[in-house]
């Protein structure tokens, strides 16, 4: 669990986040949806404890980090490391035995090739199967849908889903308003640098009729086509 309380976040004048308050469960899957700069990174670097910050963000581990799996929208890998050599290296950092990866390679990366030279969807399987392996309670996703082949998206739902059944806590931030729909229980919209109030299910097809009008408005209009 994880109590978010009044956490603001600034960059020098400007203010990304203002006054947060969010609440999260184990055996829920949260989404959190805004435009570009609305502020979603900032949030998750700050709950994974890689931003500083104002507020208080409680959880009931003192051991959060060590039960936390973080993906960033854009996964780091060193130069000269293979998939596999990155495997190992998550799993090491959280002293797991180290599992037969060819069986748990279940997006089929080739990893005895240097990770650096994965493309985009690539890299995010690696980088997702790493902090699974990890057995984590806890799953900030930054983007996890994007640049990734329609297979994975299916394979990422349904693994999403399986982490719900067991427990655990999931925030995801996604731009693919359909895989939310699958996955969440309840959906936070971010503008701003503030929480709307929160959607739950039976209203998602609600929420996203109002972005869709929000976003269009007579923007096509505008344009003219022809």
């Amino acid at each position: 669990m994880m109590q978010i309380e009044n956490l603001s976040k600034s960059f020098g004048s400007k203010e990304v986040l203002q006054n947060i308050h969010l609440s999260l469960e184990a055996g829920k899957v949260y989404g959190v949806v805004g435009q570009n700069g609305a502020g979603k990174t900032t949030l998750f670097r700050c709950m994974a404890g890689l931003e500083s910050y104002f507020g208080r963000i409680n959880t009931k581990s003192d051991q959060f980090k060590d039960r936390l799996g973080f993906l960033p929208t854009n996964p780091f890998f060193f130069a000269k490391i293979t998939g596999r050599e990155y495997l190992q290296l998550l799993c090491n950092a959280r002293r797991i035995p180290s599992p037969n990866f060819e069986a748990k390679n279940i997006f089929e990366l080739p990893l005895d090739e240097y990770a650096i030279n994965y493309s985009t969807g690539m890299k995010k399987k690696l980088a997702v199967t790493g902090i699974l392996l990890q057995q984590n309670d806890f799953f900030i996703l930054d983007e996890p849908f994007n640049g990734v082949d329609i297979q994975s998206n299916i394979l990422l739902t349904e693994i999403i889903l399986r982490l719900k059944a067991l427990q655990k806590t999931i925030v995801i931030a996604s731009h693919i308003f359909s895989t939310l729909q699958d996955t969440c229980d309840e959906i936070h919209l971010l503008e701003a640098g503030k929480f709307q109030p929160a959607v739950c299910k039976a209203d998602f097809q609600q929420l996203e009729n109002t972005m869709k009008a929000i976003t269009i408005g007579n923007r096509l209009d505008q344009l003219d086509l022809k």
